[in-house]
């Protein structure tokens, strides 16, 4: 059987471990090893985010849907109770862009569903 010798392959591996881990500290962008464990953190964190990141974006869009139902004497439960009820399929990103953009359309909305 002939001999394989893997230089190209493992320097190439190198070489990709370490272009992820640009711009990182310390031995983290020259050391292999610590390159690797860099990167499988960096993805874990990365994609843990990605769920918190709509999580978030889902709280402020209630909060600025809450904030422009208050002075109608509405809550935001009773608010999207009363979307329902009324057959108005807007979701809370459209909701809260209107309340936070166009405060006169969203006011004649909540004068409509009252």
């Amino acid at each position: 059987m002939s001999r394989v010798k893997r230089g190209t392959t493992k320097l190439k591996r190198r070489r990709n471990i370490l272009a992820q881990t640009k711009g990182y500290r310390f031995g983290r962008s020259t050391k292999e090893r610590t390159a690797k464990e860099a990167i499988s953190h960096a993805g874990r964190n990365a994609f843990r985010d990605r769920k918190t990141k709509k999580r978030l974006a889902r709280n402020v869009w209630t909060i600025r849907i809450n904030a422009a139902v208050r002075p109608a004497g509405l809550s935001y439960s009773r608010f999207i109770d009363t979307l329902k009820k009324a057959d108005i399929a807007l979701d809370r990103k459209a909701l809260a862009a209107l309340a936070k953009d166009h405060p006169e359309a969203f006011t004649r909305l909540i004068e409509t569903i009252k």
